[in-house]
């Protein structure tokens, strides 16, 4: 199953707040691992996600520039937390707080990559659609992807400038904004 064959439905799942969602993959992003809490949100059996793309889940409406942000950070070997929504096997769509880290070997080479995601807060989730909402007209806005990932990026880039703030600390500002 891809994920570009899964037609979002529009249905909004989430987990638990004391639960995590866990994955592996290796160095090209395809799953090497997932927890049970995983397989259950994304409506997925082991079979179906181990040996799979971890875009398997990428839902249509998440911007393509965060995503370069995270491989661009990953590939720096630094880790990265982000909003994210993904899209599951059976078109219904979850948020999460993700943690993304490279994983090292004993010599400190990268072998793959970890993350865990945690149910975030739902006015967390409302700002970060905001400003995902305007990242994705931007790219739509462009004939090309590469011009509209370009011209997201920009935007991205731009909107933290103007914020005075780095993608980290926007996720943190949402974040610890919830938590006070």
């Amino acid at each position: 199953m891809r994920a570009s064959a899964v037609v979002p439905s529009g249905v909004e799942r989430t987990f638990d707040e004391d639960e995590i969602i866990v994955t592996k993959t290796d160095t090209k992003g395809v799953l090497t691992y997932a927890n049970k809490v995983f397989l259950r949100v994304s409506a997925l059996s082991e079979a179906e996600a181990i040996g799979r793309p971890h875009s398997l889940i990428r839902h249509p409406e998440m911007p393509r520039a965060v995503f370069k942000l995270l491989w661009d950070s990953l590939q720096a070997r630094q880790e990265l937390f982000a909003y994210v929504v993904n899209l599951a096997a059976d078109g219904a769509h979850y948020w999460v707080l993700a943690h993304v880290t490279p994983s090292l070997d004993a010599r400190g080479q990268v072998v793959g990559y970890h993350s865990s995601r945690r149910r975030p807060e739902r006015a967390a989730v409302d700002a970060a659609q905001e400003l995902y909402g305007r990242l994705r007209a931007e790219e739509r806005r462009h004939p090309g992807s590469k011009e509209g990932l370009d011209a997201s990026w920009a935007m991205l880039q731009e909107t933290l400038g103007s914020r005075g703030q780095t993608y980290d600390q926007f996720v943190w500002e949402l974040t610890n904004a919830i938590a006070v």
